[in-house]
């Protein structure tokens, strides 16, 4: 199949089950994330389907998945684990989310571990998110370490991230991926528990794959993210980390963006579990167990780009995340949660090409203002960089609007 410089197919396609484009990226090693990497974008079998379908299928199949023997794997698991000595035996990062609060909740009061939940702070927390964010940890009750990085520093990435990449979000993504690591060292914890399985959005990532270390064909999953080379060589915002120390920058304003030392990872040995392996992960039931459970909010209307209320409300910079996703592959808000509806039987497949078409791209306006001012640019400027970003193959213009070339 032909595709374009970045690595995008060129020929579009949606998936004949879900609607999802074949546009879709799936991950991307972002310490060597650059404006002439190649993408990676979710695989469609012969007759049209995507991988997101095939593995969510599998869930459902209990002839490919016992999740009785499974969770058994994961009472195992936390048997070998379990310190009972008041000591952290495992850790849970999340931001106090649907998918962190069940996580750490159903370990502490179900499966009886004692999980020590980490935060990499979000770049600007909304107001429902830092009440979520409380409500996980006084009414779900449990020990938080709430990391901010230095918030200049962190601004100016996300600027050239915006900038180079028209990829607003990498600085807290880099920040999900190392922190936890950091504390396990720190704390002396081997056990870290991610809550679903990458392969549910179309990561390619096999549905037995129990750890984070056995997604070994996907980029941005490597346990030692700067493959070996000097931190200097890395890149940050799609700018060389050895450019921003020439311009003054000091080291120690960067370690927060360094990643564990591999040698520290495998002393330690450190291990990222899927919880979504073990448990069946339906992002649906998350939300209504976090509602139950420690008093979890929606957002009292519908979020911007998509139909839902309950997912990724902590940070006012995840509207443009999804907007400038929709520019650069045609993969917006709207189709990401449709897309996981329908895999899940909530929606029909009609249902979800109708929310698509009305509010995938959608514009975010709630934040702007404040989004604009983090990433000091003006609106105008931002939306001129945009449509430099629009694929050629994806996009057209026509009576000055932009639209897809090929739509559902």
């Amino acid at each position: 199949m032909k595709k374009n410089k970045n690595g995008l197919p060129l020929e579009i396609k949606y998936c004949i089950k879900c609607n999802l484009i074949n546009q879709r990226p799936t991950t991307i090693n972002e310490y060597f994330h650059t404006s002439e990497s190649l993408q990676t974008t979710v695989e469609f079998d012969k007759n049209g389907v995507c991988a997101g379908c095939h593995f969510v299928k599998k869930e459902f199949d209990s002839k490919v998945i016992d999740w009785t023997s499974r969770e058994k794997e994961l009472i195992d698991l936390c048997n070998k684990y379990r310190k009972n000595n008041g000591q952290y035996d495992c850790i849970v990062p999340g931001s106090g989310g649907k998918d962190s609060v069940y996580a750490s909740y159903i370990l502490k009061h179900k499966y009886k571990m004692n999980p020590l939940t980490v935060t990499w702070s979000p770049h600007l927390y909304t107001e429902i998110g830092w009440k979520n964010f409380q409500n996980w940890l006084h009414k779900g009750g449990f020990d938080n370490f709430l990391y901010t990085p230095n918030p200049k520093i962190h601004k100016k990435i996300t600027h050239e991230a915006t900038k180079r990449l028209l990829h607003p979000f990498q600085p807290f993504i880099i920040g999900q991926k190392t922190f936890a690591l950091k504390m396990a060292a720190k704390f002396n914890i081997a056990l870290v528990f991610y809550g679903e399985m990458p392969g549910k959005g179309g990561k390619k990532v096999s549905y037995k794959a129990k750890t984070y270390a056995e997604a070994t064909e996907q980029k941005g999953f490597e346990m030692d993210p700067l493959e070996g080379k000097p931190f200097e060589e890395a890149y940050l915002g799609g700018k060389k980390v050895q450019e921003y120390l020439d311009e003054g920058i000091s080291k120690s304003d960067l370690q927060s963006y360094k990643p564990l030392e591999i040698d520290e990872v495998n002393s330690n040995n450190i291990q990222f579990h899927y919880l979504g392996y073990y448990l069946r992960w339906i992002p649906q039931e998350m939300y209504y167990f976090s509602v139950k459970n420690v008093d979890f909010s929606a957002n009292p209307q519908r979020t911007e780009g998509t139909f839902t209320k309950y997912s990724s409300l902590d940070d006012k910079i995840d509207g443009f995340f999804y907007y400038t996703s929709y520019i650069k592959f045609g993969f917006g808000r709207a189709m990401n949660d449709s897309c996981q509806e329908v895999r899940h039987g909530h929606i029909t497949k009609d249902e979800g090409k109708s929310l698509i078409k009305k509010f995938d791209g959608e514009y975010p306006q709630k934040y702007e203002e404040e989004f604009l001012n983090y990433i000091s640019m003006k609106k105008e400027d931002f939306l001129d960089l945009c449509d430099k970003f629009r694929p050629k193959h994806l996009w057209e213009k026509k009576s000055n609007f932009w639209q897809l070339k090929k739509r559902l």
